[in-house]
């Protein structure tokens, strides 16, 4: 790709950084450019987040049924899984499967709980409540 095609399509990410992409100059050289975005990319990302919307959605449902303890809402809404939880915790992943159960949750300590918190970066009651602050 030559340096003037280097796509510059505006995108989400534009504002905050730039991709650094390689293009043949007119010496037939390759030089290092910045891009402000390119269009497939930005759809491609398009199509993630609403993958990520669906699981965090179905992560509410699930917690709102009974099935999952907020844990679970909070782990898909983050993007973790029961090992990264696990490890930004210090808790054993089968505790972390463990208190993904609701009934084990509710008997769960303050100090355990305030661990979830500190990793979610919300307050023990946004926990518990299952509430965050849209960002």
């Amino acid at each position: 790709m030559k340096a003037q095609e280097i796509p510059q399509d505006p995108s989400y990410l534009e504002k905050m950084t730039r991709e650094k992409v390689y293009a043949l100059n007119e010496k037939g050289e390759y030089v290092a450019e910045l891009s402000r975005g390119w269009t497939v990319k930005t759809q491609a990302l398009d199509v993630a987040w609403e993958l990520i919307r669906e699981r965090v959605a179905e992560a509410r449902r699930k917690v709102d049924a009974g099935e999952y303890s907020p844990l679970y809402y909070f782990m898909e809404l983050h993007m973790m899984d029961v090992s990264m939880l696990a490890d930004y915790t210090g808790f054993w992943k089968w505790q972390v499967k463990r208190h993904l159960k609701p009934s084990v949750f509710k008997k769960l300590s303050h100090d355990k709980l305030n661990r979830y918190a500190r990793v979610f970066d919300i307050t023990l009651d946004e926990l518990i409540n299952m509430r965050h602050r849209e960002s």
